[in-house]
């Protein structure tokens, strides 16, 4: 028997760490009208499921509504995870990785998702505007198969991606959609319960004509806690993700300043800086929680 329009709803949204709210708030659709979708009570009307459609093709790139003649295998490997993910299984996601080492982040994530878990607002190099900062929005939260997902927003650019705990650091991987390539960034991670400041290196294309590869250093800091529901986060991230992300070095304490921006090369080498672009330990600013924020 074909597997119902609900199940396959359903299973797309957990493959591709969707709550039913943030693709109702996507859809323009009030999050009952996904309720009843995914229950099976309703069916989505030819208009809906076309753009329904859009979305899920926004993520899973040549997703048309053909596709959702699929049974769910078929659909598993459109989407890229383990049709297992259906009864509680985990994504492949990182199926590229060594087991034990797999393992390791799994059982990092589970002992220490909750220090990093919440709302941060980063500050980096403007890398269109010398001279210039920006702020990203990002929200990280522990999800159902085991690991930590972060959401970001630069001026209406969206980033989504995982996040792997291996020892002290954050190994970052995400999607930038809007023009399709992927952001890095390796986080000095803390021992404490809650992160509040971290700091790390972003490598990503510039929104320039050549799509310039480029590397910066980068801070997060810690503006806000998750609460208990999901589609409340999500709303948050969203307003905070609606303001303006440049910023002035003027605006920015110039410890900031001078910890994201500095001399590299030869030169600086000859004088006992750096050769390459670095941030360890000795220099990092991550920090726990000031337990001021709210």
């Amino acid at each position: 028997m074909p597997s119902p329009f609900a199940d396959k709803l359903a299973f797309a949204l957990k493959a591709l760490g969707m709550s039913r709210g943030r693709l109702a708030a996507e859809l323009g659709v009030d999050k009952s009208v996904v309720g009843r979708w995914v229950t099976g009570a309703v069916k989505p009307s030819a208009h809906n499921l076309t753009s329904l459609t859009a979305v899920i093709a926004l993520r899973a790139p040549g997703f048309t509504v053909l596709d959702w003649d699929r049974d769910l295998d078929g659909l598993a490997a459109l989407l890229g995870v383990d049709p297992l993910l259906a009864n509680g299984g985990h994504a492949k996601i990182t199926d590229w990785l060594p087991s034990a080492l797999m393992d390791q982040a799994l059982s990092t994530t589970k002992l220490r998702a909750g220090a990093y878990e919440g709302f941060y607002r980063s500050t980096r190099p403007y890398a269109q505007k010398p001279g210039r900062f920006i702020h990203d929005q990002v929200m990280i939260r522990l999800e159902e198969n085991g690991l930590l997902r972060f959401d970001m927003s630069t001026g209406g650019v969206p980033v989504e991606g995982r996040v792997m705990l291996l020892h002290t650091q954050l190994f970052c991987i995400g999607a930038e959609m809007t023009s399709g390539s992927l952001v890095f960034a390796i986080v000095n991670g803390v021992a404490t319960v809650q992160a509040g400041m971290l700091d790390g290196l972003l490598l990503s294309c510039a929104l320039d004509p050549g799509r310039t590869p480029t590397a910066s250093a980068v801070v997060f800091e810690r503006i806000g806690q998750l609460s208990d529901d999901p589609d409340a986060d999500w709303a948050r991230f969203c307003e905070l993700a609606s303001g303006d992300p440049e910023v002035g070095p003027e605006d920015l304490p110039a410890s900031l300043c001078d910890h994201l921006v500095r001399d590299i090369g030869p030169a600086q080498l000859a004088t006992g800086g750096d050769w390459l672009l670095r941030l360890p330990i000795a220099r990092s600013m991550s920090r726990g929680l000031d337990w001021g924020v709210e």
